[in-house]
């Protein structure tokens, strides 16, 4: 039987997880939810998706638009809910929906994690959120940390970690917050990626800085890692390219930046161009001793958007956490290029 699920918050993240989840063979979107009836809602009806107000439905009904229903309808078809909105609402749907209807729920990264029973890289810590009730995907920057770093840490250890946060500005489709004509430092240290990376590799000792600036492709990081066991460049090389969604890129073939890693995607025939492989440049990687180098891109718009798959099967049961990575990356074509 297909799991029943359902969608709240249907921007960035929430429309490529819908379309993610209609790809599974295991599951079923059961609808929606739009706050305000505009250009995605419209798309959402037109892919045959059920469309669930939580806003002002009076809107919809003056826009000739049909819904289906509220958020109340919604929850009565699904068995997972799947929770897109922005930071602190999933907060407040828990306390105001999923508990009173005693129903389990999927949250992103914007919420603090004690908003859930385990926060969550399938790749790192799937078992962690089996049968869970709530369950937290870190965000897009966390979980490309803890793709490269679980790899690293399982195969040669850690002692310690530096990363810097290169972050895009903005969305690309966003008007309010970008582009911006200045380097804009996180003065907050550690920035928060750090204590999120331990949320999930918890026994590792890793301090984070973070920047945002004029961009909205993608975000950069550059990491110092110190291993506890000796290793060559072409010994993490070759690791990465065996890691699951991990991606080796060659400056040699002039994917030079993140613009020709997005050009790229679109080349590959990615949906909306998205790379959902965490980026590592063979030529970036060095070593010193037992200290690593390396830089990775994140696409921040798709890299959570797998998690979120597994992290429904995790909650519904499906115990075989690689086996549900590898139903995920099949139906989403990762690594097949």
């Amino acid at each position: 039987m297909s799991i029943k699920v359902g969608l709240i918050g249907y921007g960035t993240i929430g429309k490529r997880v819908a379309d993610a989840i209609t790809m599974q063979k295991d599951m079923e979107l059961v609808g929606i939810t739009g706050h305000s009836c505009d250009y995605k809602v419209e798309v959402a009806r037109k892919k045959g998706f059920k469309v669930f107000v939580t806003g002002n439905e009076a809107e919809f009904k003056e826009k000739g638009f049909k819904i289906d229903g509220n958020i109340t309808n919604l929850l009565d078809d699904a068995e997972v809910i799947v929770d897109c909105t922005p930071k602190k609402v999933g907060k407040e749907n828990k306390q105001n929906y999923y508990l009173p209807n005693k129903i389990k729920a999927v949250f992103q990264g914007g919420e603090k994690p004690e908003t859930a029973d385990a926060s969550f890289v399938a790749q790192c810590n799937y078992d962690e959120a089996l049968y869970k009730d709530y369950i937290r995907v870190v965000s897009c920057n966390t979980t490309g940390l803890c793709r490269t770093l679980n790899a690293i840490n399982k195969s040669y250890g850690i002692e310690s970690v530096h990363a810097t946060m290169v972050r895009r500005a903005a969305d690309p489709w966003d008007i309010y917050h970008g582009p911006i004509n200045a380097i804009v430092p996180v003065l907050e240290l550690p920035s928060h990626h750090g204590p999120d990376v331990q949320t999930v590799l918890h026994d590792v000792n890793i301090f984070t800085t973070a920047m945002s600036v004029p961009t909205t492709l993608m975000h950069m990081h550059s990491l110092i890692v110190d291993l506890k066991k000796g290793a060559t460049a072409e010994d993490i090389l070759d690791l990465f390219r065996k890691t699951t969604r991990v991606r080796v890129v060659r400056n040699a073939e002039r994917v030079r930046s993140t613009a020709e890693v997005m050009e790229l995607a679109k080349d590959f025939g990615r949906l909306r161009g998205d790379m959902p492989e965490i980026v590592v440049w063979e030529e970036g990687i060095g070593v010193k001793g037992k200290k690593l180098f390396y830089l990775q891109a994140i696409h921040q718009e798709s890299d959570v958007v797998l998690e979120n798959i597994d992290a429904i099967r995790a909650a519904t049961g499906f115990k075989d956490g690689k086996k549900s990575i590898e139903m995920t990356n099949k139906a989403l074509g990762v690594n097949n290029f």
